[in-house]
């Protein structure tokens, strides 16, 4: 799928990898829509990008169903959607006060994984009614799980939980949508160098970056990027994750 002139959503679009990718779209040529419930962010990204930025609570129905059809109105039905959108609080199942808060866990379910299902089913929709391109696509969605999918650490119980499932959806989700030639794909990333890790002190993001075996640094959101065009680009590619991550398996902690 050529990006140039396709309108494109991205979630979680007011940092880290959602803004790299919007970024990253834009300078492609596609016409693109941020979204992200950070107000000031979402609006300094799209601004940036020359794009369109929408307030949207990714794990609302409504919220997610109007900025959808905000965002089709300006630039037409996306063919393209990334899910950047997520949460990753640490919190262990018994701590020093007792068994986690359900609503902890429920909040992370919410954000991450029905999150990332809320904008597949509506950008999926929208997709199936458009006109197919010359080989049958009508779009692409590409979603966020990560490393801590296959091995979640203390503390990321539910983290671990919601990224599981944006996994387990992949394929069943391609399957569903191979009718409409629309693909799905996600990508598992490890250690990235967003807000969240580089905020850090200098000695812990040293020490977290030595557990890379190769390359021994974080990852860039910019490598997202360029991971989700060539997705965007090769047509084969579909129901499967890739890891983004230089080989890393995670330590318990």
């Amino acid at each position: 799928m050529n990006i140039t002139g396709l309108s494109a959503l991205v979630t979680g679009g007011g940092s880290g990898m959602g803004a790299a990718t919007a970024r990253h779209l834009a300078r492609l040529g596609a016409k693109v829509t941020v979204l992200d419930v950070n107000k000031d962010a979402v609006a300094a990204v799209a601004a940036e990008i020359g794009g369109l930025g929408l307030t949207c609570d990714v794990s609302s129905a409504a919220s997610a169903e109007e900025a959808v059809a905000t965002a089709a109105a300006a630039h037409g039905p996306a063919r393209i959607l990334v899910n950047c959108a997520g949460v990753a609080p640490a919190k262990r199942i018994v701590g020093r006060d007792g068994p986690m808060a359900l609503d902890d866990f429920r909040r992370v379910i919410d954000i991450n994984l029905i999150g990332t299902f809320n904008l597949l089913r509506l950008a999926a929709d929208g997709m199936a009614k458009l006109d197919p391109l010359d080989s049958g696509e009508r779009g692409v969605i590409v979603n966020t799980a990560s490393v801590a999918a296959y091995e979640g650490q203390v503390g990321q119980a539910a983290y671990a939980a919601s990224k599981g499932g944006v996994v387990a959806l992949t394929i069943c989700a391609a399957r569903d949508l191979a009718r409409h030639g629309v693909r799905v794909m996600t990508i598992a990333p490890g250690l990235i160098g967003t807000p969240m890790l580089l905020n850090m002190p200098q000695e812990v993001q040293d020490s977290l970056a030595a557990t890379v075996p190769f390359p021994k640094r974080f990852g860039q959101p910019e490598e997202y990027a360029r991971l989700v065009q060539h997705i965007v680009e090769n047509e084969m590619l579909n129901g499967d994750v890739i890891r983004l991550d230089g080989a890393i398996r995670m330590a318990p902690q």
